[in-house]
């Protein structure tokens, strides 16, 4: 893999962040120690359409956060699916992701790493409803 100016690779990470958790944070942390990160954020209409949910929060405001991540270089706006012309377009030598890979990006431009247990958006998300149903009855 090529390296950038600073002698760095240029890594991706894609996620939506819907609700942002430790896992997102560990999953960084280990792309970190590839080169520089950059996370390829989904829209909200990417999100309504593969997940079929309204995020909780908007583009803008996930896009916020991830950058306030140590060791996040920057965002990118990207599809729910990574393919190999996203990541040469964008000039990315790397695309790092859990383990419920689903892109169509080549196996070696890609490094899979396990996903955190038992910690996922849609476990906070029905976690949180559950919490609510209870808080309300």
């Amino acid at each position: 893999m090529k390296k950038n100016k600073k002698g760095k690779k240029k890594i991706l990470v894609d996620m939506s962040c819907t609700l942002i958790h430790h896992g997102h944070i560990r999953l960084i942390k280990k792309a970190k120690k590839y080169g520089n990160v950059f996370i390829g954020l989904c829209s909200d209409q990417e999100i309504k359409k593969r997940k079929k949910i309204i995020p909780e929060l908007k583009f803008i405001h996930r896009k916020e956060i991830v950058l306030s991540i140590k060791g996040v270089s920057g965002v990118i706006k990207s599809k729910f699916d990574i393919s190999n012309n996203f990541l040469k377009k964008n000039k990315f030598d790397l695309l790092i992701h859990g383990s419920d890979n689903q892109n169509t990006v080549d196996k070696n431009n890609t490094k899979i790493f396990k996903r955190t247990k038992n910690i996922s958006s849609t476990i906070l998300r029905k976690r949180a409803a559950r919490n609510f149903k209870t808080k309300n009855n």
